[in-house]
């Protein structure tokens, strides 16, 4: 069976959100489209408790980009965003969840950032998706959403190493670009590791 993955289209990773990904919001369209295509439809939510360790406003006198080391990990710093019960933290109110069967929360613990759908950065934590996708059959996983080269990017790699074909759905998506060729370096370290790019018209 193949799942639509649909990664933090959340309103603090949109235009006038607190950590906005350019023309963000470009890709809702595309991805309510596209779950007219699938029947089996999962999400992720970055769900952060105020005192996270990657908000830079949690280190004192350290910038939003600079770097700390969180937990044996180097963190990069971000902008207070998606924290838990928060306007941001909500899906954009145009993108169409009548068909979602679950959402996946990460991001909970304080001591570690979390991209992946999967695990935490330390992969010491789990969000349970993996074996929920297992237990229902899922073998073929579409993955779209925000951010192409962070939690989308982090997704795909684990949902290869978790053993599910994966694609990505590269017009849904978009990225940070913290550096301005991030998207084609993480569309290719995805395509490296094993996944399969594709436009959302092929599926």
């Amino acid at each position: 069976m193949k799942a639509l993955l649909i990664v933090d289209v959340q309103n603090d990773f949109l235009p006038g959100g607190a950590l906005p990904v350019k023309d963000g919001d470009l890709i809702i369209p595309i991805i309510n489209k596209l779950q007219k295509k699938f029947s089996f439809i999962v999400a992720t939510q970055d769900w952060h408790p105020e005192n996270h360790g990657s908000f830079a406003a949690n280190h004192g006198g350290h910038e939003i980009g600079g770097f700390v080391q969180l937990n044996g990990v180097k963190q990069i710093l971000w902008p207070v965003h998606c924290v838990q019960e928060s306007q941001g933290a909500e899906f954009h109110q145009d993108l169409d969840k009548e068909k979602w069967i679950r959402i996946f929360q990460k991001g909970t613990n304080p001591l570690v950032d979390s991209y992946s759908g999967f695990f935490d950065n330390n992969k010491n934590g789990d969000t349970g998706l993996s074996d929920f996708l297992k237990s229902e059959g899922v073998r073929e996983l579409y993955v779209c959403g925000l951010a192409a080269d962070y939690c989308v990017k982090f997704t795909v790699i684990d949902g290869i190493d978790e053993g599910f074909t994966t694609y990505l759905i590269t017009d849904a998506t978009k990225a940070v670009n913290l550096q301005e060729d991030d998207f084609e370096k993480a569309l290719e370290e995805m395509e490296d590791h094993g996944a399969i790019l594709l436009d959302s018209s092929s599926i």
